[in-house]
């Protein structure tokens, strides 16, 4: 059995794996990383340059890219080490800073998915005063909520060791000791991380989805009926409606986001109540599921909108550079 640091008999046991497998989940996890950086870059650039691309629903998706981008570029590599090695070779305080960042921007990730969710609501279900309910300063404010209640929370919380109340004995003995470093709550820390990070904050997009699926059903009828008048006068075909496009859109946005969090989220918090007998090597595997969600966010979002297509081939083969392209056309 190696051991992380051989000065003392106490510590994480070292990975085990062979050098293949250890090469094949580097490369495996630098993927899932560099698409997260990618991906997201992109959508903050295309955003930032294009001018027909200002608009408050976007500035929205604007800075849940900086988040996701941040957790890509700040969290991701010292958890791939983590995971990969059995170890923590950073030391403890960045330990606390690099599980704070963590919990910081995973949980600022899912808050934006929410408030996406409320600004296609109304997009949907309030055409009429949409434009005079959404506004900058309204999308100000859901920013600045997904950004400071998270912090708020994740650094106050693990430098306060307020999730080690009752259960410090325990954590320094499975995981505080030299070499280890993970996520570690108490019952009552974890029912509050699951409450404020998932559960809330889901049950909203679930309810937001629930709402539109029924408007998005109900216009889908109407255009049925429309097609099949068209058809017999030989028409064309009526074009899909906003609705159902959106209703679409945003239930690829609700899978997603349940099948990347879903099984880390209820085995955090109920690790606690079963005596922490989940191995730390499932939770590590379940972290980088919530992790994915963060690579994938910039297609479900963004690319699956023609104007982010036509944006992304403008950036990537380097028309951006050329004049006055920030004025391009992307909507037809």
């Amino acid at each position: 059995m190696h051991l992380c640091h051989d000065i003392t008999n106490i510590s994480h046991t070292k990975s085990y794996w062979s050098r293949d497998v250890r090469a094949f989940l580097y490369g495996l996890m630098s993927l899932i990383i560099l698409t997260t950086l990618g991906g997201n870059l992109i959508l903050i650039i295309s955003i930032s340059h294009f001018k027909q691309l200002h608009t408050p629903t976007n500035w929205l998706l604007h800075s849940m890219a900086t988040v996701d981008f941040l957790l890509g570029c700040l969290v991701m590599p010292y958890s791939m080490v983590r995971t990969v090695e059995h170890c923590w070779y950073f030391g403890e305080i960045f330990c606390k800073i690099h599980t704070s960042t963590d919990i910081m921007l995973s949980s600022a990730s899912i808050f934006h998915l929410a408030f996406i969710s409320v600004d296609r609501y109304y997009a949907v279900c309030d055409p009429l005063r949409y434009k005079a309910k959404i506004t900058l300063s309204t999308i100000f404010v859901m920013i600045l909520v997904s950004w400071s209640l998270p912090a708020v929370f994740a650094f106050g919380m693990i430098f306060l060791e307020l999730n080690l109340r009752g259960v410090e004995e325990l954590y320094h003995t499975q995981v505080g000791c030299l070499g280890g470093c993970s996520s570690f709550f108490s019952k009552a820390s974890g029912v509050l991380a699951f409450m404020t990070s998932f559960y809330i904050p889901g049950s909203v997009m679930l309810f937001v989805y629930y709402r539109i699926y029924f408007i998005a059903k109900g216009q889908a009828r109407s255009i049925n009926r429309t097609n099949l008048q068209v058809e017999s006068e030989g028409k064309n075909r009526a074009p899909q409606s906003t609705e159902t496009k959106a209703a679409k859109t945003l239930g690829i946005m609700v899978g997603v986001f349940l099948i990347c969090w879903c099984p880390f989220f209820f085995c955090m918090v109920l690790d606690p109540f079963l005596g922490y007998v989940i191995p730390p090597r499932l939770n590590d595997a379940l972290n980088w599921s919530g992790y994915l969600n963060s690579a994938l966010n910039p297609m479900v979002y963004a690319f699956f909108y023609p104007c982010f297509r036509r944006a992304l081939k403008i950036v990537l083969f380097g028309k951006i550079f050329q004049k006055d392209s920030s004025r391009s056309k992307l909507f037809l």
